[in-house]
């Protein structure tokens, strides 16, 4: 059997275990496996990739593939081992963002290197190449400039708030006609400024695209943008004749899809304006006078009520992540549960900047997985509960979203936490969230304030119990 031969078996191994991956991502349980599929789908991908192309030098002994196959292989292993030891978990959702602008990027080269290495090609599959070529590159270029932007947002390197440009949803659509019109053209004749025209207006789109989007909106976001890097990736296998490329790249693309279905419908949010960018609004941040004077509690308050209580649910979001308050949470639950406290969390589809990050947390901190509850499953049983601590959550909390029409985040889905006994809200100060809206419930009776940095509230917590 030739190396080819067994390049191609590779691939469709390769192909299955990212499947077998995705799928065991899809529970807590099997995801330590998910995560061994996919790294072993990968190795065998680099694997196959490079015997291919030691194979290829040997015969034709051209070893300038072979040489920067090699270069990028130890550059890329370098920079990645490098970034996932010191990337903290605050710092996750802007890696990600980051990476898949860099997928995007390599689109964009392949789509380039595909129309000026002037391959061989069939007379009659010429214009599908040429069409290859563009929408790949379109496809990238997106995707490269829009998680750069959402990179600086995460990172709080640019302003979460959404760029309002005059007629912004013409914008939007008059770049989509202009790419479908320069597709067309390019077919027909293959100018180098046509090239260079898509390549400045999907760069431009991807820009306008991410920046036009609220930084409530960002978790939604995120999951967009992996499924455009997906079918980036698709486009330049089908440029390469790569099936794998394809196959992963349909594979990370209509997930990323789906998922951003599902949190866009977990936000009360249409799916087609995410794609064109256009949900982003200003939200005004009101005062604290509108809803009256707050209640401050203290740590020893706080174990009074926990001490006292028969069930309690904890609402994690982004503050938790920033304060690493997921251990001595982990810790209070362990110690409340002994004392035949019934203990669970409630998780937002959007808590945090990325889908799962919260679940993610506390899983590092070895928190049970059956009491881990999504919203739809814990919603209906905060009437019954004596104590919810929200912890560093705002957005995801805020009853405006239930009972304001006017709110910029009307009509979300969110943690009926205000109908619980008793609420303590972790937060370092009555900053709006990252939506920019305040939040009622900070104003509530049955509610209580314990400022300060998480994961010491919480430390301070178990000293009073």
């Amino acid at each position: 059997m030739t190396v080819a031969a067994l390049a191609g078996a590779a691939y469709i191994v390769a192909a299955l275990l990212f499947i077998l991956s995705l799928a065991g991502l899809s529970k807590h349980e099997s995801a330590r496996s998910g995560v061994i599929y996919g790294v072993a789908g990968m190795a065998i991908a680099l694997i196959a990739t490079l015997a291919l192309t030691i194979t290829d030098a040997w015969t034709t002994g051209a070893v300038v593939g072979l040489t920067l196959l090699l270069t990028a292989l130890v550059i890329g292993a370098a920079i990645g081992l490098w970034r996932a030891r010191v990337v903290a978990m605050t710092g996750m959702p802007e890696l990600i963002a980051l990476l898949h602008s860099f997928v995007g990027l390599a689109a964009v080269l392949v789509g380039w290197n595909g129309h000026l290495a002037h391959p061989v090609i069939a007379p009659q599959l010429v214009g599908i190449h040429n069409a290859e070529v563009f929408i790949g590159i379109f496809i990238g270029g997106v995707t490269f400039t829009g998680s750069i932007v959402a990179y600086l947002k995460l990172s709080a390197k640019m302003s979460s708030a959404p760029l309002m440009l005059p007629g912004k949803n013409a914008l939007n659509i008059g770049a989509l006609i202009a790419f479908i019109a320069l597709t067309v053209w390019f077919v027909n004749d293959q100018q180098l400024w046509l090239l260079i025209a898509v390549t400045v207006l999907a760069f431009v789109l991807g820009w306008h695209l991410v920046a036009s989007i609220g930084g409530g909106d960002m978790p939604v976001v995120v999951s967009m943008l992996n499924s455009y890097s997906g079918w980036a990736a698709a486009a330049a296998g089908f440029l390469l004749n790569n099936d794998l490329l394809i196959v992963t790249g349909a594979l990370v693309g209509s997930s990323g899809a789906y998922l951003s279905y599902v949190m866009c419908k977990a936000m009360n949010r249409s799916f087609l304006s995410v794609i064109a960018g256009g949900f982003g609004i200003v939200a005004a941040t009101s005062s604290d006078a509108e809803y009256g004077e707050h209640r401050e509690i203290t740590a020893e308050g706080a174990a009074e009520l926990l001490a006292s209580a028969t069930s309690v649910v904890i609402t994690p979001g982004y503050g938790m992540a920033v304060a690493q308050a997921q251990y001595p949470v982990a810790d209070l639950v362990r110690r409340l549960r002994d004392r035949g406290v019934d203990v669970r969390f409630g998780i937002h589809p959007v808590a945090g900047r990325l889908p799962g990050h919260m679940n993610v947390l506390l899983a590092e901190a070895k928190v049970p997985y059956d009491i881990v509850l999504s919203m739809d499953e814990i919603n209906d049983d905060f009437a019954a509960t004596s104590v919810v601590l929200v912890i560093g959550a705002n957005d995801t909390v805020n009853p405006a979203a239930a009972e304001d029409p006017g709110s910029p985040i009307a009509g979300m889905p969110v943690l009926h936490v205000w109908d619980a006994e008793n609420v303590i809200v972790f937060k370092r100060s009555m900053a709006a969230g990252y939506a920019g809206v305040q939040n009622p419930l900070f104003f509530r009776e049955n509610a209580s304030m314990l400022f300060g940095d998480a994961k010491d509230r919480v430390e301070d917590i178990i000293q009073a119990l």
